[in-house]
């Protein structure tokens, strides 16, 4: 995994990111824009981290810390570097970043028809709290 590099996004991957999510994501999301990525990046320049194998995207997370939980969102590897600890990669990053920052738990997004998702992230350790439903209200039309 020595050619494997992880590092924070930066404003001049944003369009690299959003091409990726298209390809590499499963669904989307509201903000999947680069109006909504660039205020993440402005907002917390560590949050979104990418996998790079020689040079070319691999993979992202999105580590968000509010100072009170530990928050993942959107980890996805091109399909062609599944199973290749890309995602683990990925992960132990985001989780170093959280204990650095004071996170004691990290909780993740995941779609219930995404079986290979769910797969993932329970080899990873995590696992869904059943008595939790997600609550949503959208601020814009």
């Amino acid at each position: 995994m020595s050619d494997l590099r992880i590092r924070p996004a930066t404003h001049a991957d944003i369009e690299s990111v959003l091409r990726f999510w298209r390809e590499a994501a499963e669904g989307t999301s509201i903000s999947d824009d680069r109006a909504g990525v660039s205020r993440l990046v402005d907002r917390d320049p560590e949050a979104l981290l990418l996998a790079e194998r020689d040079g070319v995207l691999s993979g992202t997370v999105i580590a968000g810390f509010d100072g009170w939980r530990c928050h993942l969102y959107r980890l996805a590897v091109h399909p062609e570097r599944r199973r290749q600890g890309t995602g683990s990669a990925l992960l132990a990053a985001a989780e170093e970043r959280f204990v650095r920052l004071g996170g004691r738990r990290a909780d993740a997004m995941v779609l219930e028809r995404n079986e290979n998702g769910q797969h993932a992230w329970r080899a990873a350790g995590y696992g869904p709290e059943e008595q939790w439903r997600r609550w949503v209200k959208p601020l814009t039309d």
